[in-house]
């Protein structure tokens, strides 16, 4: 596989094609030929193309280096919250070992998506695909406020459901709440167990994600405490609003971590059904910022086919690209309509709101 550097001067005319879709590389497949299908997506009240195989001939995803260590990543992960909303369970492992086969290696995921039903989908895809040495894995802990015995039972747990003995990454779940990074570094708190997991040879990195403001991302890293990555939402309109690119990047690349990125089509995929920005533009932006990986959904193989049609042999877009892409937003972004998590507690996840005093999201919602 390659290792990519940041390049640029990709075709401008290739990735301003509007497509007008929820999914990841249809114009890309349209512009060359590609038959297509009609498939429904969870994000979309109606039926969209979609490719029903890989793009032909495919050049490598590049790879890039996890932060301070050697391992090199793709420039594209699988998100393990969307494993849990393919339609069943040989879909999902499916989606998995397609994507292996096709060179995704980094696996999100998190203890408490779909009640582990997405570390348990995962842990078969790649137990049944002897795909364990061949992925970087990563799961979430979800203590929101509980001591580092209850983190170091659930890291039980994700082993036992992911079928290994030890995981690439550990990263602290949804820092969202205002006495969040205070109950992570409380004594006894989940911290320790970050650190304990590492001691104890069942974990080799350990970071910390969260979606609300990046000022929660300055506090857990003025502790000092050596995470190795660091998870946050990263699209067009992110640059333009509370912005986790401009805020938390610089630190994270002064201190030489690896940055993740999600979020890059606004978590519902709004931004694209509102036709304020296309697939290509939104996916195309949030890799070509200096970040390790961006996790993306893929709950349909439609879906992983239409990302490998943008990243293989990707290379990213120029400033000046970026810039045209963050101005068209703009008009849009400072009210955060498009980042609701930023401004909402809707999305937050019903563990971290069980902890906090907070109704379950189907309660909240209606």
């Amino acid at each position: 596989m390659e290792r990519e550097e940041f390049a640029t001067g990709l075709n401008r005319r290739d990735f301003v094609r509007r497509a007008g879709i929820y999914g990841v590389g249809v114009a890309a497949a349209l512009s060359a030929g590609k038959k297509v299908a009609r498939a429904q997506t969870p994000d979309a009240k109606t039926s969209v193309p979609a490719l029903t195989a890989p793009p032909k001939d495919m050049k490598p995803i590049p790879r890039r280096k996890f932060g301070r260590h050697d391992d090199e990543v793709s420039i594209i992960g699988v998100g393990g919250f969307h494993l849990g909303e393919a339609p069943d369970e040989s879909t999902a492992i499916r989606i998995v070992h397609e994507a292996v086969a096709h060179g995704i290696n980094f696996m999100d995921n998190c203890w408490d998506y779909h009640e582990g039903m997405s570390e348990e989908r995962l842990g078969k895809a790649l137990k049944s695909g002897g795909l364990r040495d061949k992925v970087f894995l990563m799961t979430k802990v979800c203590t929101h406020g509980r001591d580092a015995a209850v983190a170091m039972k659930m890291l039980e747990d994700s082993l036992r459901r992911l079928q290994t003995d030890h995981l690439d990454l550990w990263q602290i779940h949804e820092v969202a709440y205002e006495n969040d990074p205070e109950n992570h570094f409380r004594e006894g708190g989940v911290v320790e167990a970050l650190a304990k997991a590492k001691e104890q040879g069942k974990v080799r990195y350990v970071g910390f994600t969260g979606h609300k403001k990046p000022e929660l991302h300055k506090r857990m890293l003025s502790h000092g405490f050596p995470f190795e990555s660091v998870q946050m939402p990263l699209n067009p309109f992110d640059a333009n609003f509370r912005s986790f690119q401009h805020e938390i990047l610089p630190i994270i690349h002064g201190k030489k971590m690896a940055a993740i990125g999600m979020k890059s089509l606004g978590g519902t995929g709004n931004m694209i059904s509102k036709g304020v920005i296309t697939p290509r533009e939104a996916l195309s932006y949030a890799m070509s910022l200096p970040v390790t990986v961006t996790v993306s959904g893929m709950d349909s193989l439609a879906v992983l086919y239409q990302n490998l049609a943008i990243v293989a042999g990707f290379v990213p877009l120029s400033d000046t690209e970026k810039k045209v892409i963050e101005d068209k937003c703009a008009p849009q972004a400072a009210d955060g309509r498009f980042e609701l998590y930023k401004i909402s507690a809707k999305f937050e996840g019903d563990e971290g709101r069980k902890q906090h005093g907070l109704p379950a999201q189907k309660e909240m919602c209606g």
